[in-house]
């Protein structure tokens, strides 16, 4: 939906909270879900869609015919195209997947052709005057966890950097054929080469345009200038508040950071992360949260969110880091940590004010983060919350269009509409 004519600011949410690995269930998730929560959102006007399509769905839809229906149904049901997650490339839901979420990652063939396909049909589905954001992988998954302020890249420089260079290479060429206007937004998030906006900014402004502008300027004929423009053009980020918070970072000075360094916001994912304080009580309640599902990194520090006693400056060093919650619920390091305060890779709906022992980041999105909102480049919002299947039973009260549209009111009853009316 639409929350600003001009410049234009788009919300949504993202599809991947809906099972389905083939077209013909992504289709119907919309057919039966997205309409009902479109019907209680924002009945009768123009509604956003988050696409998320695996490889084996993007095929399918790339044929004539299929695309070419969907545009009719999109048209007839007043649904618009803006945005794809393009991050998890096979299964998704009803079975482990954790780790290979990242695969195939940015040192292979395969992530590259997956997103310039993604990219061709979202160049199709676009409304005129409406640019397109793809989501994606941050570069890689690290082999093991690792220090906060460690070098980011451990191995395939080249590959990860020239497949970038390629795929902006791929957008730019679609942009002069088409007119549509596709980046891709590299999501950094917990223990990935990516993880926090140091990271992003090293290497934005080391390896990406150190080797991808002179593959560029040989692979286009083009200046160095021109070489950069595109790079900056169509890689950027797909800036998630929820894998921000979990890196314990200031929102609003992250946004600032990357803007001021020229990095292009893609999209601004609206999610929350899971907050505790890791006692003896909380953790038999997070046992409910250590899903065989989804990977759910955790990170602390061991100063606790009291009046007396603030959060530390952004990008302070970690005191405890595991790959999973799994992982630190079976530590005898975590036994120890009653003291410190978590942040886990656990997505949750972003109404949830917590019940006294679990929390969550939610709040970290104040009054300063919503008017950068409201200035920021992206025109582009997305609620994701593809955790909602896994939740435990209590917060999927209600059934998941009540959940998802609890969200947008959530989001729409938030400051950023405030600032939008006076500004």
């Amino acid at each position: 939906m639409k929350l600003r004519d001009q410049p234009p600011l788009h919300l949504t949410y993202c599809l991947n909270v809906h099972p389905g690995e083939e077209w013909i269930e992504n289709l119907a998730a919309i057919q039966t879900h997205t309409l009902a929560i479109r019907n209680r959102v924002a009945p009768g006007k123009p509604f956003g869609l988050g696409l998320r399509l695996s490889r084996l769905a993007a095929e399918t839809l790339q044929q004539p015919d299929t695309l070419a229906g969907f545009r009719n149904f999109m048209r007839n049901e007043g649904l618009y195209a803006f945005t794809i997650n393009g991050f998890p490339y096979g299964a998704f839901h009803g079975k482990p997947v954790k780790t290979a979420v990242y695969q195939p990652d940015w040192s292979t063939r395969e992530r590259l052709d997956y997103t310039l396909l993604l990219a061709d049909i979202l160049a199709q589905l676009l409304p005129d005057g409406v640019d397109g954001s793809i989501s994606t992988v941050p570069l890689a998954y690290r082999p093991s966890p690792i220090t906060l302020h460690a070098s980011p890249f451990t191995s395939h420089p080249s590959r990860l950097t020239l497949h970038l260079a390629e795929c902006a290479a791929g957008l730019h060429a679609i942009r002069a054929k088409t007119g549509r206007e596709i980046h891709l937004g590299l999501e950094p998030e917990p223990d990935c080469l990516l993880e926090n906006t140091d990271d992003v900014i090293r290497f934005f402004e080391g390896p990406l345009l150190e080797q991808g502008i002179p593959h560029l300027v040989s692979r286009l004929s083009c200046t160095r200038q021109e070489a950069e423009a595109i790079l900056r053009r169509h890689i950027g980020i797909c800036f998630d508040t929820c894998h921000l918070a979990i890196q314990f970072e200031d929102l609003t000075d992250s946004h600032s950071r990357l803007t001021d360094h020229g990095i292009r916001i893609s999209k601004i994912q609206l999610s929350s992360a899971l907050e505790v304080a890791p006692t003896e009580t909380a953790r038999q309640r997070l046992l409910d949260f250590a899903d065989p599902i989804y990977l759910h990194q955790v990170k602390g520090i061991n100063i606790l969110p009291t009046p007396h006693s603030p959060l530390p400056a952004p990008r302070s060093p970690f005191l405890t880091s595991f790959p999973d919650l799994s992982v630190a619920l079976a530590s005898s390091l975590s036994h120890e940590a009653a003291d410190q305060l978590w942040r886990i890779h656990f997505h949750l709906p972003l109404y949830f004010e917590g019940d006294g022992i679990l929390a969550s980041t939610a709040k970290t999105m104040d009054a300063r983060f919503w008017k950068t909102v409201a200035t920021s480049p992206a025109s582009h919002l997305e609620i994701e919350t593809y955790t909602f299947n896994v939740l435990p039973k209590a917060l999927r009260a209600g059934g998941i269009e009540s959940s998802i549209a609890r969200e947008y009111e959530w989001v729409i009853n938030s400051p950023l509409t405030s600032t939008i009316t006076n500004a």
